[in-house]
């Protein structure tokens, strides 16, 4: 694997590991302010955070197992699936959500995958 993808897979692997503690550990301290969640929500939002923030997690894993699995074909193959569903949550949060979110999450991805693929 090229260095360029494995650079961009661990760079999406960071951030959806920083998404993860945000939705999940760090959802009433930090997360509430990152996300722009009113007070009076936070105790309604906090099991769905958790629960978005468990699937982030698992993105994570499977970009990790990407990164350090030892049959390159396997890695590739989990890289891809984790970068592939990171650049569709993207898309599907930025109708969704926020448009910020496109360039956080999806565009690293994508420029993982045509790392992945084009080097």
């Amino acid at each position: 694997m090229h260095i360029a993808a494995q650079i961009l897979i661990a760079l999406v692997c960071l951030i959806h590991v920083y998404i993860f503690l945000l939705e999940t550990v760090l959802f009433e301290s930090r997360g509430v302010k990152v996300f722009g969640i009113p007070k009076a929500e936070v105790a309604m939002r906090k099991p769905a955070m958790s629960n978005q923030g468990c699937y982030n997690g698992f993105l994570a894993a499977a970009l990790l197992l990407g990164l350090v699995y030892p049959d390159p074909a396997i890695a590739k193959a989990f890289a891809t699936y984790g970068l592939a569903c990171v650049a569709v949550a993207g898309i599907w949060g930025a109708v969704t959500v926020m448009v910020r979110i496109l360039y956080i999450q999806t565009v690293p991805a994508v420029l993982g995958l045509a790392a992945l693929y084009l080097l």
